[in-house]
């Protein structure tokens, strides 16, 4: 696909790129067609939405060999999938269902066991429950596939030493929200990522695991050696042995290794699909996430239509906390509600997600600017490090593009293919 600048406003774009872009986000495509596929069976996607508007909406490579990406193709967003989540809790809270500084125990009386009756979902949703740590709950991967159990544990567990202190929660984030999500509505994370988000949002790119049998999106294989260097014996030895180590590498190998997880990823059809892993197995195009941060952007509304009231966002900008992160070696997360926001170029001030390999949803309130970002690439090795940062080129040339875009506002139909 391509289109005519000229007639239509719309920037022409690579070959290898299909979509539509306005002028204004030239940058953006060029940087993305380089940085972004390339390989066989690599790709990904991008959109940018400003007041409500795509303009932009890209993609390239292969969502798997000799499958080419397409605007419905969907990725594994993992740690991204933490926001999405985070989402559903503030839609309940904005119906009164959930108070922020209510016990979690208030609503899930399980959860009161071992001394947990104080935590409140503030402090759950801020990553400062002190209920980070893999070995605690679980054994293997086929523990860690058992969502309701998850959550049991959960309920039944004891905080550590680092309850009340930012400690990224890795995997146990989503169990804990999906465990109180479930004790106020009866249902489960995944329905609740349609009832709650994709569906008052009209858009089809947000789904908790496998998408559904007839739905448009479709996922894209995972690219790369994904974590098989960790499998190895010495390393499983290694990381067995940090559990007890003291300070940042204890806490984060507690946060997100176990013997045998990283069979999580393995195979064509790789067993995260198969659970429900609200903190991690999000299936998501790059435009259901740019329309889930759009309505955080620009005050709670989609399309005329309030999906959140102006109290909740204003709840849901707030930093919780600035202290360093004891699981991320003591990164400045700036923990938010179940968001991050991030200290560089165009990240400052607005918030979002990011995940393993870079893909992220992000919201930038101050220009009504939200982005999704997702491809499929995961591997052990210096190709992967540069995906981690993608937010690093892409939120500093999308907030240039949104300035640039505000002083001639267009209203863009996508091209024919």
């Amino acid at each position: 696909m391509s289109n005519d600048a000229f007639s239509t406003g719309l920037v022409e774009l690579p070959t290898t790129v299909g979509g539509y872009a306005t002028a204004e986000f030239r940058p953006l495509v060029r940087t993305f067609a380089r940085m972004v596929g390339g390989k066989p069976g690599a790709g990904g996607a991008l959109t940018v939405h400003l007041r409500g508007e795509p303009l932009v909406e890209i993609w390239t490579g292969e969502a798997a060999p000799r499958r080419p990406w397409d605007a419905d193709t969907g990725a594994i967003v993992f740690s991204a999938t933490k926001g999405i989540a985070a989402t559903v809790i503030h839609r309940l809270a904005d119906r009164g269902l959930i108070d922020y500084d209510a016990p979690v125990a208030h609503y899930w009386p399980e959860f009161a066991a071992n001394g947990k009756g104080r935590i409140t979902v503030r402090q759950l949703l801020s990553h400062r429950a002190g209920l980070y740590g893999l070995p605690e709950i679980a054994r293997g991967l086929e523990d860690v596939l058992d969502h309701r159990m998850m959550e049991e544990r959960l309920a039944a567990a004891k905080p550590d030493h680092l309850l009340g202190l930012p400690t990224y929660h890795a995997l146990t984030y989503g169990w804990l929200l999906a465990g109180l999500a479930r004790a106020v509505t009866g249902r489960g994370m995944a329905e609740l990522f349609r009832t709650e988000v994709a569906e008052p949002l009209g858009t089809e790119g947000i789904h908790l695991g496998r998408p559904p049998a007839g739905s448009p999106t479709s996922a894209a294989m995972l690219y790369g050696n994904k974590l098989s260097a960790v499998g190895t014996d010495y390393v499983s030895l290694a990381l067995g042995r940090a559990y007890s180590v003291p300070g940042p590498l204890g806490a984060v190998v507690r946060a997100l290794f176990l013997p045998g997880l990283d069979q999580l990823l393995e195979g064509d059809d790789p067993p995260i699909l198969r659970t429900e892993l609200g903190a991690g197995n999000g299936v998501c195009t790059a435009k259901g996430l740019a329309t889930v941060y759009s309505a955080l952007a620009n005050e709670g509304m989609h399309q005329g239509r309030r999906f959140l009231s102006p109290a909740t966002i204003r709840a849901m900008r707030r930093v919780e906390s600035y202290r360093l992160d004891r699981a991320l070696f003591y990164v400045p997360m700036m923990w938010h509600m179940g968001y991050h926001s991030l200290p560089v170029p165009g990240a400052r001030a607005g918030f979002g997600h990011i995940g393993l390999g870079g893909s992220f949803g992000w919201a930038e309130p101050r220009l009504g600017l939200s982005v999704g970002f997702v491809h499929n690439r995961l591997g052990i090795g210096g190709s992967t490090s540069l995906d981690q940062l993608a937010s690093a080129w892409v939120l500093p040339l999308a907030v240039r593009g949104a300035h640039a875009a505000r002083r001639t506002p267009t209203h863009v139909e996508p091209a024919a293919a």
